[in-house]
């Protein structure tokens, strides 16, 4: 190993999303609509649940964390590869790299959880509605979302320490639009078993517990929809639940295909199409499903707009 060559590395050049001069600008300019409706979306809701004491309750409290989280990590990789779209120079510093795949680690970690808070909270709502408040009292909120950004700080600390540690003595070229790592472990010149180690346990543990916990959740909701005597009121817990279960199985079923994988069998150019959904298709889903399909999001957006109105 070049000790040398590990130390004098002080940047990396990303291919970006696409290369073809020729649709650049269509790229661009339907990636820049798609993460402005991110913006707009997830801010908007952020601030409307924050403002409306109608919706102040314990779901409405995660989705606002849900929204800051898609924001987030939308804003960590969105930018960077909008900017490279049109640029000439596409480095990023090492420590750039560094940051930003911590900042997208931190916050796609605790999207993952809060997903599964949002199912466990639903399920609380649908099966004892009267009693809903009471179990889902502040403490229990603050413990689940403390919990989630935690666990979300700590798996991105590890991977981050792991990875920017390694030793990348040959191209400094990412084939991808954002800091991600499977493009940064074929850089690599190091053994890359321990991060694969630590990203099959780590990351693992993570999403076998969400997973259990969605599974369990989701098994609790039907037995409980189909005590309901409504049949109106069967098939609107049963349809909130379905477009729920969509958006957790395209971000989980992507995360699953990226990170769950051997070195082996990477795919860049694959691997960028696929990052996509849980980096930008996800965030601009998110409060289409969770929120602005929702009756008392609609009720609000109403009542501010007839304040605004008249």
């Amino acid at each position: 190993m070049d000790g040398e060559n590990c130390s004098s590395l002080t940047e990396f050049h990303l291919f970006g999303i696409i290369n073809n001069p020729e649709i650049k600008a269509t790229i661009y300019t339907m990636f820049l609509v798609v993460y402005l409706i991110i913006l707009v979306a997830n801010l908007g809701m952020i601030i409307l649940i924050r403002m409306d004491s109608q919706l102040q309750t314990p779901m409405y409290l995660f989705l606002s964390h849900l929204s800051f989280c898609d924001l987030c990590s939308a804003t960590a990789t969105g930018p960077k590869m909008l900017v490279d779209l049109l640029a000439k120079d596409k480095s990023i510093s090492f420590s750039g790299c560094a940051l930003q795949f911590f900042i997208f680690c931190i916050f796609a970690d605790c999207e993952c959880l809060f997903l599964a808070v949002l199912v466990f909270d639903q399920y609380k709502a649908i099966s004892n509605t009267l009693l809903y408040t009471v179990n889902m009292f502040s403490r229990v909120c603050f413990v689940l979302m403390a919990g989630a950004y935690l666990v979300g700080m700590v798996d991105a600390l590890i991977h981050t320490t792991l990875t920017f540690r390694l030793c990348f003595c040959g191209s400094n070229e990412i084939n991808h639009y954002f800091c991600d790592l499977p493009p940064l472990f074929l850089l690599s010149c190091s053994d890359i078993q321990v991060n694969e180690l630590a990203l099959f346990t780590v990351f693992g543990f993570i999403e076998l517990s969400t997973i259990s916990g969605l599974l369990v959740s989701y098994c609790y909701i039907i037995l409980s929809v189909l005590k309901i005597h409504s049949a109106e009121g069967r098939f609107k817990a049963l349809s909130t639940c379905t477009s729920h279960l969509t958006a957790v199985a395209i971000f989980q079923g992507t995360m699953l295909f990226m990170y769950f994988q051997p070195s082996s069998s990477y795919s860049l150019d694959q691997d960028k199409m696929t990052s996509l959904f849980y980096t930008l298709v996800i965030p601009t889903l998110n409060p289409l499903i969770y929120s602005l399909w929702n009756k008392d999001v609609k009720e609000v957006l109403e009542k501010l707009k007839n304040k605004m109105l008249f």
